[in-house]
């Protein structure tokens, strides 16, 4: 352990222990009380006057059952992102906001920042709705609409580093209740579903579902699904309804604690945590978190032992967040074939882009060329940090006479963590392949899959050099 007159690599982290204090409702003497210091020595920390030390963290993980490595990170890589993307805009390049002040400004003032950011996804979201209205009056095609709501309720779960503490706990009491098992989970929720509250399990063919995946009849007391899902996603189903009807004030208060400005984002910021609270039954805490350590995080095992599906597992190593019973801190995004992103958690880990593609290079988009084949890479980002990505596409079915649904998925965390992670065996000593966010936040030259120059520099037409990339921009 550390001795406390060694900062830990002089950690500053004013604006975080600020927030945290002013969420808790606490005054500085409170907290300074909390954390064994002085209400001055505190109140030094709060204006980056001081270091944080070793003590002061293990103090925060005790008192305030903060996640240390969380807390001693870097600003929020996501926050982050989104400020380069705003500062490099047209409207604002002139102003020349470098990395370093975007920082600060992230670190001083992050809820001046998540503002600033969040009027610029605002500004883009209009400006293309504008534009896309523009098209429609002119007789040309819609291009899109606002994703807006969405993104706001990605943010909110991330701002919950995705775990739900009393989603947990309803699972597991209900697992202990209903003696629910991997084996009998199909049975054991069908029989509970009847005999609490008086629904029966009913498996239709599709013409009979007309498209449909899940309908619950409450005149006829049915629980209709259809019989293209497989049986492990019938249990899932079931699971969501019981959430509905269980877990309802559950739902509502930590919906309502989320504070969305508007009824759309609450509807689908709720149907994530019913999702969640199916997940977190299907593969309970404990006995999830035990054999991930014990296989070295194999995704493998893991989808057999609990037979859910890939992503199934993905999204579960997203939220062991569980104080005292932490998993490794993994991100996860999943695309379509158009690269568009239907799904990511742990932007603060991995900045993702908001909107257009994303790198070429990253294996999440080799992925989608070679459906169920799992593929893992070390990889460097434009800020030197290293990534390991462990990514697979996958075929799901659709109705009669459309196209099956090919997604690809990209379970991911810090290079640091590589050695507990079997899929990392191999990669280590290897070169990092370049990787970047997204062309237009990246920098790096002579990159031949480049699609767009950068925002924030300028185009070099000079008609006598051709580099391997299409475009040449100037250095300055």
């Amino acid at each position: 352990m550390m001795e406390d007159s060694k900062p830990l690599e002089k950690l500053f982290a004013g604006a975080r222990l600020r927030r945290l204090r002013r969420e808790r409702g606490l005054t500085q003497a409170e907290t300074a009380q909390a954390l064994g210091v002085s209400a001055s020595y505190l109140n030094l920390l709060e204006r980056n006057q001081r270091p944080v030390t070793a003590r002061v963290l293990l103090a925060l993980a005790e008192r305030f059952d903060v996640d240390v490595r969380a807390f001693a990170n870097e600003s929020d890589k996501q926050l982050l992102a989104d400020l380069q993307e705003a500062a490099a805009d047209p409207v604002l390049a002139n102003l020349s906001l470098d990395r370093m002040e975007l920082n600060e400004l992230a670190d001083s003032h992050p809820r001046a920042a998540e503002a600033f950011a969040r009027l610029y996804q605002n500004y883009r979201e209009t400006t293309a709705a504008t534009a896309d209205l523009a098209s429609r009056m002119s007789g040309g095609a819609s291009i899109g609409g606002p994703g807006t709501q969405l993104e706001t309720v990605r943010d909110a779960i991330d701002a919950r580093q995705n775990h739900f503490p009393e989603l947990e706990n309803a699972a597991e009491a209900l697992i202990e209740m209903t003696g629910l098992t991997t084996r009998n989970r199909h049975e054991a929720l069908s029989r509970y579903l009847r005999e609490t509250h008086g629904f029966t399990v009913r498996v239709l063919d599709e013409d009979i579902m007309a498209g449909a995946r899940r309908r619950l009849d409450f005149h006829g007391r049915r629980l209709l699904l259809s019989e293209s899902l497989p049986q492990s996603s019938r249990a899932f189903h079931m699971a969501v309804v019981l959430a509905s009807l269980e877990q309802g004030d559950t739902l509502d208060a930590l919906t309502d604690q989320a504070d969305f400005n508007n009824p759309e984002s609450k509807r689908l910021y709720r149907l994530g945590l019913t999702n969640y609270f199916a997940a977190a039954l299907h593969t309970p805490y404990e006995a999830f978190l035990r054999l991930a350590e014990s296989s070295r995080y194999d995704l493998i095992r893991l989808q057999r032992r609990f037979e859910v599906s890939f992503e199934q597992v993905c999204h579960r190593l997203t939220t062991l967040q569980r104080p005292g019973a932490r998993g490794l801190p993994f991100f996860m995004i999943r695309v379509d074939q158009a690269g568009n992103v239907s799904k990511r958690f742990g932007g603060g880990i991995m900045p993702f882009v908001r909107s257009g593609g994303g790198c070429p290079k990253w294996n999440l988009y080799e992925a989608l060329r070679t459906p169920e084949r799992l593929l893992s890479q070390m990889f460097e980002l434009p800020d030197g940090r290293q990534h390991l990505s462990i990514a697979r596409g996958q075929i799901s079915p659709s109705p009669y006479g459309q196209p099956p649904v090919v997604r690809a998925i990209a379970l991911g965390c810090d290079w640091a963590h590589a050695e507990k992670i079997v899929h990392a065996d191999g990669l280590t000593g290897e070169k990092p392949d370049p990787v970047g966010i997204a062309c237009r936040l990246c920098e790096r030259e002579d990159c031949a899959q480049r699609a767009f120059p950068p925002l924030n520099r300028k185009l070099d037409t000079d008609p006598h050099l051709l580099r391997a990339s299409p475009y040449n921009f100037s250095s300055d």
